[in-house]
């Protein structure tokens, strides 16, 4: 029997140039509706996603062929994952395929950040020299905390073997901790952490789950980056403890605004009080959900998918 699958995100052309060598059915619908897909579902037996809309109860159960969903990506939190499973449809993930892309840009918001290069990037080009005002700060000497200790955890904390900085992780998992990075728990992180970097998925335990309240777990003033997702953060609890210097700058890939499916920002005519905080703020870093968005993982992830696809129907 052919397996039809049904392509409704762009991806890298070897996703689609490779399963159709390796025999399955390609098929491409790229701007219908929600709606519009549910109709003609029951045709196809795979589905290769990005986050263009949500996998919910009701399409799943006009998809009666289905047998597989791909998303070419890290995480499935826009995919009814337990109404899935109960209908034995296999789900496929990449998040082996961005990590190091990840990585990258985690350490690069780092030390964007205790350098101040984006601040003085901005007053060259205004015309200021400002040495004194933009002192750094090192990297060396500090202790970085890492929740979420998994392919993307993992590959941050191999990108920090060349500096001199004490690493930890904490993990719902047990015993996933490593030559990079010792697992410890949730306490002693809050104790010893000068830099705290989430690389987590988005759950109903990690939804809001840095507010105020943790952050003030926390034993000294640190540094937060998020490349995970926007709404682990409650963003205004992020903003009050910055304007109280417990926190003391922010690199944020995600923001608590994104519509689900990442390609645009959720924003009402009235910016939200803590939002404009972060447009205005001296010592935030905002990039638009890119963390893992490189030219190479781009390539990288649809490989993974491909290989999971055929691996899945035991194709070479």
């Amino acid at each position: 029997m052919s397996v039809k699958i049904l392509h409704i995100d762009s991806n890298h052309p070897i996703l689609w140039k490779q399963l159709e060598e390796a025999g399955f059915e390609n098929y491409a619908d790229f701007t219908s509706s929600k709606e519009e897909i549910e109709a003609k579902i029951q045709d196809y037996n795979g589905i290769v996603i990005r986050s263009r809309f949500k996998i919910d109860k009701t399409f799943l159960d006009k998809a009666v062929n289905l047998q597989f969903i791909a998303r070419v990506g890290a995480g499935l939190e826009s995919i009814d994952c337990d109404y899935a499973l109960d209908k034995d449809i296999e789900l496929i993930a990449a998040p082996e395929g961005n990590c190091n892309a990840v990585a990258e840009h985690t350490l690069g918001m780092i030390l964007s950040l205790f350098n101040k290069l984006n601040i003085a990037d901005y007053e060259i080009r205004s015309g200021q020299w400002n040495r004194e005002s933009n002192r750094g700060h090192e990297l060396d000497g500090k202790t970085v905390g890492i929740i979420g200790y998994g392919n993307m955890g993992k590959a941050f904390a191999k990108k920090l073997r060349g500096f001199d900085v004490e690493v930890l992780c904490y993990d719902i998992q047990d015993n996933v901790g490593d030559e990079n990075a010792r697992q410890v728990s949730l306490k002693e992180l809050h104790e010893k952490t000068d830099v705290l970097s989430l690389h987590i998925p988005w759950t109903p335990e990690t939804d809001k789950m840095v507010d105020e309240a943790f952050i003030y777990e926390f034993k000294k003033p640190i540094w937060i980056i998020n490349t995970s997702r926007g709404k682990n953060i409650v963003t205004a609890d992020l903003v009050a403890t910055m304007k109280l210097g417990k926190v003391l700058g922010a690199g944020l890939d995600v923001l608590e605004y994104e519509k689900l499916s990442f390609e645009t920002l959720f924003q009402d005519k009235n910016t939200p009080e803590a939002f404009q905080y972060l447009l205005d703020g001296r010592k935030v870093i905002l990039t638009p959900h890119i963390a893992g968005w490189t030219f190479e993982s781009h390539e990288r992830l649809a490989q993974v998918i491909v290989d999971k696809i055929k691996s899945l129907y035991k194709v070479k």
